[in-house]
């Protein structure tokens, strides 16, 4: 299906984000035919550019990350326009509103309008406010909607103060909260596995899981961003927003009917069902790590403390691992071992199921452990583990896997992430965009994290290159269980 005809205008339009990942998504799906012909894109932003520099910035830029060329590159880069403005200035936005009527009669977008907000989070709240003042927001003519870059809000209250500043111009139905990792493929056919097939879906609960393993690994350090990140740290990077909506994508019951309302209603019963963390928690199943100096394959890298940018006695975690629960019917007492960070052995992000035992190890002296590994990044896929017999005399048992990799289907159909939330966006859909009400219910349950580490939370040492500080394993091997510790890429097909 393709998009509707529509003006995307992006703020932030002379940044990274912008040539590295948006620009490139909207010209693949231009060239799959997922747009039509009757599109356009403003770029905005406070750099005096025009609309032929910008095209020649995005054509290198095309040419750098896609390898285009040709008619198709030429003809998508026509379709490219600039704006600069003070992004910080209501009145420049006037501006705006002459450039975006021009495009939506030149290409007949009947006023459909996407705004991207691919800018620093200070200006969350200005730019809606901003849009308002010259009447941008309202859908008279049109559709109007606008996409939210994390981080929405630095802690519980500052996300209500953003949550109550952009909806004073723009309602629920028009916000877009984006999050990369709900666009990948493996995280979208988590819910197909389970919801489609017989096989699973009468295990996935409490009788017969006996703890679930969540990871989102990352092998750099925090490069040139460490003083961005140094004011974010591994819990508002990556697990507040990641990993808390995957582990909600792992624990959510069948919606009635699949759309955007049912589905993310069940999301949000799973955060809203997160056991609250107590100090006695925090104190014993909560670990916060900060990489260290270390030698990586023959090479001396930094430590979290040596980066640009980051101040030199910062207590800024890298890393963290927590144990939590939910509190409802399918998963009391079903422990959720989720850790993320910096430095890491390798980058993988992927979900774990360990089903329980058999009660009785018939053919051996312990029954192997069956698991089911769900591979989100990179080289998707799944994986399930399994016992059978060793070749040879007796019955002794040993791990076998299937497995299935993405990568094998060789389909051009799929889609990167922000090829297909964008287009989401375009179409009306927001199943795989956050709701309000999801975003307030993971920053309640992250602030008493927060808190306990502002007051005082250890952060642990741990060597770049290793699987994280040693209490992290101390606190999985309470319950005598261990983190697996994944490779870079699945089983390849033989």
């Amino acid at each position: 299906m393709k998009a509707e005809n529509n003006c995307i205008v992006i703020f932030g339009a002379s940044g990274d984000l912008t040539h590295r990942k948006l620009i490139p998504a909207l010209y693949n799906l231009y060239k799959i035919g997922r747009l039509t012909e009757n599109f356009s894109v403003l770029g905005v932003a406070r750099s005096e550019l025009n609309d032929e520099t910008f095209r020649e910035k995005m054509r290198q830029a095309l040419i750098k990350h896609e390898k285009a060329n040709g008619d198709m590159l030429e003809k998508f880069c026509s379709h490219l326009y600039y704006q600069p403005i003070n992004t910080s200035d209501a009145q420049d936005y006037g501006k705006l509103v002459p450039r975006i009527d021009e495009l939506h009669d030149k290409y007949q977008t009947c006023g459909n309008t996407l705004y991207y907000m691919s800018t620093p989070p200070s200006l969350y709240g200005v730019i809606p406010e901003c849009l308002a003042t010259h009447g941008l927001n309202t859908e008279e003519y049109g559709w109007k909607r606008i996409i939210v870059e994390k981080p929405f809000g630095y802690d519980l209250k500052t996300a209500h103060a953003l949550d109550i500043q952009i909806h004073r111009f723009f309602e629920e139905h028009q916000i877009y909260r984006i999050d990369h990792y709900l666009g990948k493929e493996t995280v979208q056919n988590l819910l197909v596995l389970r919801f489609s097939n017989g096989l699973f879906e009468p295990l996935w609960n409490r009788n017969y899981i006996e703890y679930v393993e969540i990871t989102g690994a990352e092998s750099i350090g925090v490069e040139d961003r460490g003083g961005y990140y140094d004011g974010s740290g591994a819990m508002r990077d990556m697990f507040q927003n990641h990993l808390l909506q995957v582990l909600a994508m792992v624990a959510m019951e069948p919606p009635a009917i699949i759309n955007a309302n049912s589905m993310r209603d069940e999301v949000a019963k799973v955060l809203h069902c997160l056991h609250p963390l107590t100090q006695e928690d925090l104190k014993n199943n909560l670990v916060l790590g900060q990489y260290v100096k270390a030698e990586i394959n023959g090479e001396t890298v930094a430590g979290y403390l040596q980066e640009k940018g980051v101040p030199e006695d910062s207590n800024t975690e890298t890393y963290m691992a927590l144990r939590c629960e939910i509190d409802n019917w399918r998963w009391a007492g079903v422990p959720f071992y989720v850790r993320t960070g910096k430095r890491l052995p390798v980058r993988v992000t992927e979900v774990v199921i360990h089903f329980k035992t058999t009660p009785h190890p018939v053919f051996s002296k312990s029954a192997p452990e069956n698991k089911l590994i769900i591979r989100i990044q990179p080289d998707e896929g799944i994986s399930m583990r399994f016992g059978l017999k060793k070749p040879g005399a007796g019955f002794e048992s040993k791990e076998v896997s299937m497995d299935f990799r993405y990568a094998d289907l060789a389909s051009p159909s799929l889609l990167t992430a922000y090829e297909r939330l964008l287009l989401d966006a375009m179409k009306g859909d927001a199943t795989l965009f956050a709701r309000t009400d999801a975003v307030h219910a993971c920053w309640k349950f992250v602030q008493p994290i927060l808190d306990y580490k502002a007051e005082r939370g250890r952060v642990y040492e741990y060597e770049a290159g290793t699987w994280g500080p040693t209490e992290a394993d101390k606190l999985i091997a309470k319950a005598g269980r261990v983190w697996r510790k994944p490779s870079g890429a699945m089983k390849k097909k033989v």
